[in-house]
């Protein structure tokens, strides 16, 4: 079966989708989903009346890229004022086990991986291996030991995971480990994700913030320029 990967995009004017992506992503069933952020006041369907014609042609668009890179390719509207609220709905309708934050790349050398202290593996080397299959040279598997956590067990989730994507054909030379201490989770992730192309990594738990600063996977793709990957844990 194949994996589907939601594709989301700012509506009436969304940041160009890399050609690199759209190749790396073609083997994946792809759902676009198109956002039109709307003000307060403004009913849905009258924005939907107003602007929908031209929002279609620009998710039209996007779709015929995905689908002349080989995809199997569908589109979403959606018109409203929750974004977040949008990629779960649509998400869930369409079966998606995984969501890419985009971000402009012209090749992805190096993936960094962070991983939770409980690995979820069966879906995790099909999104790293679409992204990897031409140009990569590096893919580390990355972890942040806190709270009470030891650094023995941070080691052993890297080293169980490298095992087993050893185990699923990636080669051996290009899968490193990297593991840190620290009490700031994100920024850790963030400051070393500055150094990769692009990042893999589970769905993280909502959290208050993410409404005010945006989610992980957002600040990740905003600060350092890198695409996110985020596998979502429920599917």
């Amino acid at each position: 079966m194949t994996d589907t990967i939601l594709v989301p995009l700012e509506l009436p004017d969304p940041e160009p989708l890399s050609s690199v992506l759209t190749e790396d992503l073609a083997s994946l069933d792809v759902v676009v989903l198109g956002h039109y952020d709307l003000p307060e006041q403004t009913p849905a369907s009258s924005a939907r009346d107003q602007f929908g014609e031209a929002a279609r042609a620009t998710l039209d668009e996007v779709a015929e890229a995905f689908a002349a890179a080989g995809a199997s390719v569908r589109t979403r509207l959606v018109f409203g004022k929750d974004r977040a609220a949008a990629i779960r709905q649509v998400a869930a309708d369409e079966g998606c086990a995984a969501e890419l934050d985009p971000a402009p790349t012209e090749g992805i050398g190096r993936i960094l991986v962070p991983l939770p202290d409980v690995v979820e593996f069966d879906r995790l080397p099909r999104f790293i291996r679409v992204l990897s299959e031409d140009s990569t040279q590096r893919i580390t598997l990355f972890h942040v030991v806190e709270g009470e956590e030891s650094r023995e067990r941070g080691e052993s989730v890297v080293a169980e995971t490298r095992e087993r994507l050893v185990a699923d054909g990636f080669d051996s030379a290009s899968v490193d480990t990297l593991v840190v201490e620290g009490d700031e989770h994100d920024e850790e992730i963030l400051r070393v994700a500055a150094d990769y192309d692009a990042v893999v990594m589970y769905e993280p738990e909502s959290r208050l913030g993410d409404r005010v600063f945006g989610t992980l996977a957002d600040r990740i793709a905003d600060e350092t320029g890198d695409p996110v990957i985020v596998v979502n844990r429920d599917y």
